[in-house]
């Protein structure tokens, strides 16, 4: 298997099996399956990149639905959604702080010669891949601006 990260979510499936923690092996059955899918349409072996894109993706739809809900006034199914969230958080890496965001940022702007908010694309293009599933996309996207005025 060419997917560290899947085995680790295989093997935390058979340990939710044994310890029959049925909301757990719920959550992570429904993530193997996202990550199958997303192999199969895409005709490509998994792989860490693969299982990652679809963490980041699926967590971001946990937080958009926490927010809907809790919107709507429905605390214990946000609850659960924050649960599924917290457990998907666990397979990626560790997030990036501000600060080490700003120094990839000053770094890239060097590096690129980027002045401009002409250059935003450039900066966007080359950071997206390097903080994909560790640092918001928004807040990212935010400082890159600051940087460029």
């Amino acid at each position: 298997m060419a997917s560290d990260l899947l085995q680790k979510i295989l093997d935390d499936i058979k340990s939710a099996m044994k310890a029959r923690d049925t909301e757990t092996l719920g959550t992570l059955r429904t993530l193997h399956s996202d990550i199958k899918n997303v192999s199969i349409n895409s005709g490509v072996e998994i792989s860490d990149e693969i299982v990652l894109d679809v963490l980041a993706k699926s967590l971001k739809q946990k937080n958009e639905a926490i927010e809907m809900l809790k919107n709507g006034g429905r605390e214990d199914k946000a609850a659960e959604e924050m649960k599924a969230a917290d457990l998907y958080r666990k397979y990626l890496p560790a997030p990036f702080s501000e600060e080490e965001v700003k120094t990839i940022i000053f770094e890239l702007k060097e590096k690129l010669g980027a002045s401009s908010p002409k250059d935003m694309g450039k900066m966007m293009k080359e950071l997206s891949p390097i903080t994909k599933g560790r640092f918001d996309a928004k807040h990212l996207s935010q400082l890159v601006q600051e940087a460029l005025r």
